[in-house]
């Protein structure tokens, strides 16, 4: 991604050019220009070159013998090359956070400056990815998870390389090293896509190959003997899969694993033609991209971030502004910190350049990393913003000690007294509401049981189709067998998000894209009525088996917002607005029939009891995402401790079914006085 060169060869044109095209492909993908759903690739195109590149430097310096080759030079030069415009954009984003960014958010950019300049954010990433992570479009630096896995590339090579020279010296054990070290790679890679696809994107054990085939052109090039004709072909072909990549693939594939090898092969033959004078990569705007490609690959991501930020991420208008943008502080980054720094440092001894950078490092990391500490430094907005944005830390207090995500067993987290009144069973909507189960029993010393698991519907028998380490069909038969150990007039409170196991996610929840996130015995590519009907079937067979020998109580799906509700009220606010998220009880009705219908069947077959929320959630026939100016959900559509409260009068039904019910036709009637109150 940095604009090295190999030492020992004239300045090839042909990498600069397709410098240009990996980063044209990223950026014009992030900023969501239609035909460039699969632009993610250009970032495996740069790790092709990075592989070819750092090999060429580190094998032309063992090949000058004795001295030919210094460990210290080669790091601090990739230093030199990485760190100065990385440290600026990190200096900048934490200068403006302090007065743009609300406490969570410049809590979580703090601690991003410091992963980001410790070359660990992908690991990061990776290990954040989980149910209830912010979406990536709130991260200001997720970007720099590329660059960590390329400097983790950039140690480990000429350590193994060196290694290797000294006990088999020449380019044939390089070789078959790099190849064993390829295959290894590509195949775990292959394997691990499907299975931990968060890990498969992140990390370097799956990456490696990617560099390693840069790295390998390297070596093998100056074995062939090609014809002008020939270069011309390989590099058609080159572009061809580049392009075929480009415009073939988006974001639903699985990444990177076989897909990968597409732009790898292609990115690998455009440098094996190695044609300084290509159409493809020599004309002079494919050179002012190249050159420049780093910063403006820096700088694009945050200016997109901004755009979701203001809400602007698909406005025509506003997209072209942020395009120009990048091309204009790529600019000022290349011109005014990226190449002075580099023929700066350059100047410097060895020892003298790593201490001025160590010290730049430090100027930054440490403001970051107080930040990260001081939990986004609170009081630099009022009180009645900050608490508004603070609402999103506001949820189940035991989530993480009670809601696991992997693992088939469940903690058993008893809430409440020792006198086990109920169990709740479900995914995150479940444990988001077990405190107010609690406050509907009848004495102090009753408590409520938790069964979740993070991202898995209780369902007998259901799979995650994109994330296959949840095993959800495994903590559900370890559920089943366990509930023959509880006596049976306990009740069950079944509560899940089954709308999106049905449809998907794929932002706001009123964009459908009709694709199951979860499969029973084939996985089906669309919501289609085969799907549907499964699905129906797997419901309520799973509500039958559970109500056998107890009751069962199905609660109706909960009412979410198109957006994160403390963020974007805070937000309006900062700005001095108000902003007013609701949908409406059709809207609600229309994402959600398909579930209520299944679940009605479910009750017509079994006698199982429903659960209704919408007449303390929707009393005027919209459904709020805010009461009295404080939020009920600390994302989009999990309700926080506050929100969950409106339904202390519906969970008591569960222990006090003699109460009068509102009724659940309209929704339109007044919330009793029980409900409005917390």
């Amino acid at each position: 991604m940095v604009n090295d060169a190999v030492s020992s060869s004239r300045f090839r044109a042909d990498i600069n050019g397709l410098r240009a095209w990996a980063v044209v492909a990223v950026i014009f993908y992030h900023f969501g220009l239609p035909g460039f759903g699969g632009g993610f690739s250009g970032v495996d195109v740069f790790f092709v070159i990075s592989g070819f590149l750092m090999t060429g430097i580190v094998v032309a310096g063992l090949e000058r013998g004795d001295g030919g080759f210094s460990l210290w030079a080669f790091y601090l030069a990739r230093a030199r090359r990485i760190l100065p415009a990385l440290i600026a954009l990190c200096a900048v984003l934490l200068a403006l956070g302090w007065f743009f960014l609300l406490p969570l958010e410049y809590k979580a950019l703090g601690t991003q400056v410091v992963f980001s300049l410790a070359f660990l954010s992908n690991e990061k990433f990776w290990r954040e990815a989980g149910y209830f992570d912010t979406a990536s479009h709130e991260k200001w630096l997720l970007h720099t998870w590329s660059l960590s896995v390329e400097w983790q590339f950039y140690l480990l090579l000429p350590l193994v390389l060196l290694a290797l020279w000294k006990w088999r010296p020449g380019r044939k054990p390089l070789t078959i090293l790099m190849v064993v070290g390829l295959a290894a790679s590509l195949a775990l890679s292959i394997v691990l896509t499907p299975l931990r696809p968060t890990a498969a994107f992140y990390l370097l054990p799956t990456r490696a190959w990617e560099m390693l085939a840069g790295g390998l052109v390297y070596l093998l090039a100056p074995l062939l003997s090609l014809t002008p004709r020939q270069r011309a072909w390989v590099e058609a072909i080159g572009f061809g899969l580049i392009l075929a990549t480009l415009f073939g693939f988006d974001a639903s594939a699985q990444w990177p694993g076989w897909r990968a090898l597409l732009p790898v092969t292609g990115a690998a033959l455009v440098l094996l033609a190695a044609r300084n004078a290509s159409l493809w990569t020599a004309h002079p705007v494919a050179q002012w991209l190249g050159t420049r490609s780093y910063s403006l690959y820096l700088w694009h991501w945050p200016l997109v971030v901004a755009l979701v930020y203001a809400e602007r991420q698909t406005d025509p208008v506003a997209i072209a502004a942020g395009l120009i943008a990048t091309l204009v502080l790529g600019q000022l980054s290349y011109a005014l910190v990226e190449t002075p720094a580099r023929l700066g440092l350059g100047r410097f001894q060895l020892n003298t350049g790593g201490a001025v950078l160590a010290a730049l490092i430090v100027m930054v990391a440490v403001p970051g990393g107080l930040v990260w500490m001081k939990d986004g430094v609170l009081g630099r907005f009022s009180s009645e913003i900050e608490m508004v944005s603070q609402e999103a830390l506001n949820k189940n207090p035991r989530m993480e000690e009670c809601h696991p995500s992997t693992g088939v067993k469940s903690p058993l987290c008893v809430y409440g007294g020792s006198n086990l009144r109920a169990i709740v069973m479900g995914d995150s909507h479940a444990s988001g509401v077990v405190s107010a189960v609690v406050a509907a029993t009848l004495r102090s010393d009753d408590g409520v049981m938790e069964w979740t698991y993070s991202g898995c519907p209780t369902l007998q028998g259901a799979h995650r189709v994109s994330d296959k380490e949840r095993q959800c069909a495994e903590f559900f038969d370890w559920s089943v067998e366990n509930l023959k150990s509880v006596p049976p007039d306990i009740p069950l409170i079944v509560l899940n998000n089954f709308t999106t196991y049905v449809i998907g996610y794929d932002g706001p929840w009123v964009e459908k894209n009709n694709k199951p996130a979860v499969y029973f015995n084939e996985v089906y590519e669309t919501t289609s009525p085969a799907f549907l009907t499964e699905f129906t079937k797997h419901l309520t067979d799973t509500v039958c088996q559970l109500a056998k020998n107890r009751p069962v109580y199905l609660v109706r799906p909960t009412p979410g917002m198109a957006v994160d509700v403390p963020t974007t009220m805070s937000r309006a606010m900062m700005f001095g607005g108000v902003r007013d998220i609701s949908i409406s009880l059709a809207d609600y009705h229309q994402r959600h029939a398909f579930i209520w219908a299944a679940q009605d069947t479910a009750r017509n077959q079994c006698g199982v009891k429903i659960l209704d929320p919408l007449p303390y959630l929707c009393p005027d026939g919209r459904c709020h995402g805010a009461k009295n100016g404080r939020p009920l959900y600390f994302d989009s559509h999990h309700l926080s401790e506050y929100g969950n409260k409106l339904l202390v009068p519906m969970f008591a039904e569960v222990f006090r079914p003699e109460i009068p019910k509102i009724s659940t036709k309209s929704a339109l009637s007044p919330v009793p006085a029980g409900a409005s109150s917390y």
